[in-house]
């Protein structure tokens, strides 16, 4: 395939996704304004929440805890991205590095507005300490934007499935201490994967060219 068939689907590809990330945010948004408007929790929110409370344990407790160190605190917003882009660049990969940071601080900025925008207040049982606003939450849209961007870079089949295992998992983190509802989670699912969507869009004729000149092993 030539060149010349293969722009026009380049940019499709590009506009697809941008469509695609708009949307998603969106849809967060739109999550977010209803909340605003209706300040007591969903049925399914309080019915989850209960529902945790009467299964808690050591365990559950525990795991949570440590993805909440994981996710968050230093090392989720310093370590693991600089980690990550380090881990690219090494590879030879600095726009996918750049890509990948972009990716992050505008997710990560997107959260604090939205928590500031709509400052829901967090359940009243939470048993960890956390910043303002609980919608949406920041640990999960962290998780996912991870996980996209992992998916966008390295288009396999087992990095899909771990990458919405650990979306998942740290949903469930989140709301087993109690730090979210669960309508905060699936917030903050929407913004990390639409961040990423619109973030790559932008990034993608960068990262094609890159790979097409990367050592064969790293090719998709």
């Amino acid at each position: 395939m030539d060149a010349a068939t293969t722009a026009p689907s380049s940019r499709r590809s590009r506009i697809w996704l941008l469509v695609a990330g708009v949307l998603l945010v969106a849809a967060a948004c739109g999550l977010g304004a209803v909340i605003l408007a209706r300040p007591i929790p969903f049925a399914v929110d309080t019915g989850w929440n209960s529902l945790l409370v009467a299964n808690s344990s050591m365990f559950l407790d525990g795991f949570s805890r440590v993805m909440n160190f994981l996710g968050g605190t230093w090392f989720g917003v310093l370590v693991v991205p600089i980690g990550c882009a380090i881990a690219l660049i090494l590879l030879r990969r600095p726009w996918s590095a750049a890509f990948f940071l972009t990716a992050e601080a505008a997710s990560a900025g997107a959260v604090q507005v939205l928590k500031h925008l709509f400052g829901r207040a967090r359940p009243e049982d939470i048993i960890i300490i956390s910043d303002y606003g609980s919608f949406p939450s920041g640990h999960v849209a962290n998780a996912a934007t991870l996980a996209t961007v992992a998916v966008l870079l390295f288009p396999r089949l087992w990095v899909l499935l771990v990458g919405i295992a650990w979306v998942l998992l740290m949903a469930l983190s989140r709301t087993a201490l109690h730090a979210h509802w669960l309508s905060d989670t699936l917030g903050g699912a929407l913004i990390g994967v639409g961040v990423v969507l619109i973030v790559g869009a932008l990034f993608a004729p960068l990262i094609a060219r890159e790979r097409s000149v990367s050592p064969a092993p790293l090719r998709q």
